[in-house]
């Protein structure tokens, strides 16, 4: 925990919780070992689709539905939101979910390689979530900033990566270094960039808040 955990667990005692098939979703995730927002995470967003309500969404990483249905329930309908993901196992969940919850039209569905999908998209996306592979964050960076109009707003998931991120990259498991050292890189850049203004804050897994300027 980042925070003691005590206090999320009261923090979270006094959310209002979500609608029935969001609460379906989020707990077949949990059954199926499937990673999706956080309780504190999902507060936050709420609060910032409900003072921002932007027109145009774009999700990197749709696992299977669930925060790209979330947002869709915060802001208003005629809203475009585009998510990204390349894990074939998902896709078909998440098409399902997204016909169960009546969004089809609503939610532009992209498959494949955020990397390679990012590349070819054009126009502006007045708020973007971050939330796909933490070790790629970097990497699609500059094309979320080409994407991100002035005064859009970035929302970078799990990047705090539960505490172990102000550890040395040698008191963390070899197989999670290379990740670990992408990460401190992206926070140190979103810090640092002369064309946002960012602020970390530990909720959930680590959430950035960017505004670009």
């Amino acid at each position: 925990m980042i925070v003691d955990e005590r206090i999320t667990a009261y923090i979270n005692s006094l959310d209002q919780g979500n609608t029935k098939l969001l609460t379906q979703i989020e707990k077949e995730a949990h059954e199926d070992l499937v990673p999706v927002i956080r309780q504190e995470t999902q507060s936050l967003l709420r609060v910032l689709l409900g003072m921002l309500q932007p027109k145009n969404i774009l999700e990197v990483g749709t696992a299977i539905g669930f925060s790209a249905l979330f947002m869709s329930e915060y802001v208003s309908r005629d809203t475009k939101i585009t998510t990204i993901e390349k894990y074939e196992k998902r896709i078909p969940i998440a098409e399902e979910n997204f016909r169960r919850a009546g969004r089809e039209e609503q939610i532009l569905f992209l498959k494949g390689d955020a990397a390679d999908i990012l590349k070819g998209l054009t126009g502006g996306y007045d708020f973007i979530f971050m939330d796909a592979a933490k070790g790629q964050y970097i990497h699609f960076l500059p094309d979320i900033l080409r994407l991100l109009p002035p005064g859009g707003v970035l929302l970078s998931d799990n990047v705090l990566q539960d505490g172990d991120i102000i550890e040395s990259r040698f008191a963390v498991e070899r197989r999670n270094r290379t990740i670990h050292s992408r990460m401190r890189e992206y926070l140190y850049v979103l810090t640092h960039s002369p064309e946002l203004t960012t602020s970390v804050l530990p909720v959930g897994d680590g959430i950035t808040v960017s505004v670009k300027k």
